[in-house]
């Protein structure tokens, strides 16, 4: 097996995780917690979303959460940003790189964006180039690359058209995106050897969902093709509004356990980070599924 000495991880639980909580946290209850994800020795933080409040309500306070928080040296945050609006309310939020999202799927991105892929493809053109003026690093989720909860399996050919779109527009990144939690090593393995072939390693991103419990499995599988930045949310929150089925993320915790146990550096305070897990699980009023969080309840560390 060849696992890198290093990885990148990017926390989105304050944007992935909490878009797809029942409980709506207060503005300073958000800015408590990236405070505290802020200084586990995260390097990048996605806190918040700049979509309109219509569609992703519990993200309705994003500028005040950008303003409110913060910022530790050496850390980015980062923002999910949908369009020129968007985009202008993230800069005066004075985030550091702007995300923005498609589907490789035509009916999620349809359900997702409200637009088909021919229509969304511009607007992403103007918000990168407009982002990379403004001195913003940028980044691109592409969701549904493992598998669609309308479509089922995505083309291949799809995907790298549309990868190759988005590398055209100048990002800096591309998050490939497991949004139903469906992928399995061997998939992973097959996705990879043919994008490689094509794009730099270290311009792709892993981001799993754990729904069928296969996220740290798909990681390895990752890790030994070369890939060394992974996307992941503390305590194991998330889930996709747009995508019936879709469970939390890949827990930031119970990566970094992994990580440390194979010798591979992440620079993240694991006990740091569980507090952070502890705290937003009391927030939230539900049990999360990371299993080093659970774990560390039941041998009492938090005493």
């Amino acid at each position: 097996m060849k696992v890198p000495k290093k990885i990148s991880i990017k926390e989105v639980g304050p944007r992935d995780g909490l878009q797809n909580e029942q409980v709506l946290l207060s503005t300073s209850d958000k800015i408590s917690w990236i405070d505290m994800l802020s200084v586990t020795g995260l390097s990048y933080i996605e806190i918040t979303s700049f979509v309109h409040p219509k569609w992703i309500p519990p993200l309705r306070d994003a500028l005040d959460v950008a303003k409110g928080i913060k910022r530790q040296p050496g850390v980015t945050y980062a923002a999910l940003v949908p369009n020129r609006k968007g985009l202008e309310r993230a800069i005066s939020g004075n985030i550091d790189e702007a995300a923005v999202f498609m589907s490789a799927s035509e009916t999620h991105n349809q359900k997702n964006i409200n637009k088909p892929i021919s229509e969304t493809l511009p607007i992403l053109k103007e918000v990168i180039t407009e982002a990379t003026e403004a001195k913003l690093t940028t980044r691109a989720y592409l969701s549904t690359v493992f598998g669609c909860p309308y479509e089922k399996n995505v083309p291949l050919e799809q995907i790298v058209r549309i990868s190759e779109t988005l590398f055209e527009m100048g990002i800096d990144e591309l998050s490939l995106g497991d949004t139903i939690g469906a992928a399995n090593p061997v998939q992973v393995e097959l996705i990879l050897e043919t994008l490689l072939n094509r794009f730099p390693k270290e311009k792709i991103a892993l981001h799993f969902h754990n729904t069928r419990g296969m996220a740290l499995a798909n990681i390895i599988t990752a890790m030994n093709m070369g890939i060394t930045s992974f996307d992941g949310a503390c305590g194991g929150l998330g889930g996709c509004p747009y995508a019936p089925g879709s469970s939390g993320n890949a827990a930031t915790d119970d990566l970094i356990y992994m990580c440390a146990q194979m010798g591979i550096e992440t620079g993240v305070e694991l006990g740091k980070l569980l507090l952070a897990a502890k705290w937003i699980e009391e927030k939230t009023g539900r049990q999360l599924p990371s299993h080093n969080l659970q774990a560390a309840k039941s041998i009492d560390c938090f005493s």
